[in-house]
């Protein structure tokens, strides 16, 4: 899949306004091929898998950060997947808010 630089661009700068917003290393959020960081706080994850992981495709990514999807309604369709204790993003977003 190529990168598109518009989508990564805005995947990367939610991203970084995701980190404001939640600070902390216990949860890595991935999109892939765009991005990933850590967030919220509580144990810090530095080597290996994280104990809570949230990946998700840039579009779902995009809406959930603007608002135009709803947290549950991405797990409850299965456009997001969340493991793990500190898993839910739901007080974050969308980011448009913060």
């Amino acid at each position: 899949m190529p990168i598109d630089p518009a989508t990564q661009a805005k995947v990367l700068a939610s991203l970084r306004a995701l980190t404001k917003v939640a600070p902390g290393r216990s949860v890595e959020v991935r999109v892939p091929p765009y991005g990933a960081v850590q967030v919220i706080e509580g144990g810090t994850h530095r080597r290996g898998t994280p104990r809570a992981v949230i990946e998700t495709d840039a579009v779902t990514w995009l809406q959930l950060a603007d608002g135009t999807l709803v947290w549950a309604d991405a797990l409850a369709r299965g456009l997001v997947h969340a493991s793990g204790e500190r898993s839910d993003l739901s007080p974050y977003l969308p980011l448009t808010s913060q």
